[in-house]
């Protein structure tokens, strides 16, 4: 038997018995119509409206097409949707589990589907990332001669992680990460719906929340602990999910915390003011406190990048490409993985060497152009490449650094009213006590008084 074919048999037994299946599965949406979030992929006349015969184009639509989103965005949901708005039959194969023996047994038997019954076959492949080139290459020929739809799915960057070929025969579909809104209304059905709970039980505001929080975006595990939730709110007798219920049931404590509040600002500050005291298990502390509040990752990356450079510094030059990097991850991987890169760059930052130097210097030079302290800029340091520009005087005198032996030259670079102003204060942190030998040793050579 093919791998983990949806037969008509197996869905006819859910219908005469909707318990026997988890929640998620009973609540899978049967029309693009049902499909919680991914608005964009789903506007009339989209590639995917196109794909199960509605609009122009009808159903020759894209024969390939590959789905990249975080888990639990719906991948696999669109893929039986596709089949079971097309009436196709949809074969479903991980690329944990399965190899090029199983790709050939379901192209081989797509064929013969097609040509003893007439009924095309939607090969729904998740994690094709996790495929070696070989692997992917088997897809190639039943992709170019149509007979399979190939839906793949990846968490991965496609354009790293899928061969070229497949790639440039595929329509690429990003999805986006759930919101909020959507997993809340996908709860909410779920509840009511006749193939979910039957209001069975309900959810009070603060559960919701907690769930919301658990759920971090992904539709499938929402489901998952709230049937599980559910069932023990039963068990014991109670028609409402409280919050202790359902903690014993996940396993996970409610965070008190308001994305949209004091909290959120809160927590955010003690993250870094624990960064800037080097107290790197508080800094650990407050980082948990956020991503299991389901605080956006993107957030948490842009606070470590602007500590990187306000409280470190060039104490340690590495700090900001290591949080530029984290944010870089984040933006790409997403929860949960994102959180071992964010307690990477806040280990990092925490136990950096520390300076502001670099905050105090742009701080008081902003003072003074605010202040008025500007003045023209002095004509030797002007640009003399336009016609006229000599006549004018500008550039005559200007020393050019590197023709000197020390490459520096010792002229006037400030406007007049602040020739003698410094800004830069270097400590002796870390690797900013070279830097603080390096400016002691420039302003003596171009003979300049500190102010």
């Amino acid at each position: 038997m093919e791998p983990d074919l949806f037969t008509a048999a197996a869905e006819e037994r859910q219908e005469k018995d909707p318990s026997a299946s988890p929640l998620a599965v009973r609540m899978r949406p049967r029309t693009l119509d049902e499909v919680v979030g991914q608005q964009h992929l789903l506007k009339p006349g989209s590639p995917l409206r196109r794909l199960v015969g509605e609009g122009a184009g009808g159903p020759a639509g894209p024969s390939s097409v590959i789905l990249w989103g975080p888990p639990g965005t719906g991948k696999t949901t669109l893929a039986y949707v596709v089949s079971k708005a097309t009436n196709k039959r949809f074969v479903e194969l991980s690329a944990i589990t399965a190899g090029v023996k199983e790709v050939r047994a379901v192209i081989d038997g797509a064929r013969r589907a097609s040509g003893g019954y007439g009924q095309e076959t939607v090969l729904f492949l998740d994690e094709i990332h996790r495929f070696s080139k070989a692997q992917q290459d088997s897809l190639l020929p039943a992709v170019e001669n149509r007979w399979v739809t190939l839906i793949a799915a990846t968490t991965e960057n496609p354009y790293f992680s899928v061969i070229s070929p497949l790639l440039s025969r595929s329509l690429l579909l990003t999805l986006e990460p759930l919101t909020d809104d959507d997993v809340r209304g996908l709860l909410r059905r779920a509840l009511a719906d006749e193939r979910g709970l039957r209001s069975a039980v309900t959810l009070p505001e603060d559960t919701e929340a907690h769930l919301l929080r658990i759920a971090g975006g992904d539709a499938r595990r929402a489901l998952t602990a709230l049937e599980a939730a559910a069932g023990a709110a039963l068990d014991k007798g109670e028609s409402g999910i409280g919050l202790r219920t359902l903690e014993e049931t996940v396993d996970r404590a409610a965070v008190a915390y308001d994305r949209d509040g004091d909290q959120h600002y809160d927590v955010a500050s003690a993250l870094i003011k624990s960064i800037r005291g080097s107290d790197v298990d508080a800094a650990l502390h407050y980082l948990a406190r956020m991503i299991e509040a389901g605080e956006d990752p993107r957030f948490i990356a842009r606070r470590l990048m602007i500590s990187a450079s306000e409280d470190i510094g060039l104490a340690d030059p590495q700090a900001l490409p290591v949080a530029v990097a984290a944010a870089q991850a984040v933006a790409m991987i997403g929860f949960p993985e994102a959180a071992l890169t964010l307690s990477h760059a806040t280990i990092a930052l925490a136990l950096a060497p520390k300076s502001n130097s670099a905050t105090t210097a742009i701080g008081a030079a902003l003072q003074d152009v605010r202040a008025g302290k500007a003045g023209p800029v002095p004509a030797h340091l002007r640009d003399g490449h336009y016609k006229g520009a000599a006549e004018l005087g500008h550039a005559r005198g200007y020393v050019y650094p590197h023709d000197l032996p020390e490459g520096i030259a010792a002229q006037q670079y400030a406007p007049d009213a602040l020739k003698d102003r410094s800004y830069y204060t270097p400590s002796r942190h870390g690797a900013e006590a070279r830097y603080a030998d390096a400016v002691e040793w420039t302003r003596k050579q171009l003979g300049r008084q500190r102010s």
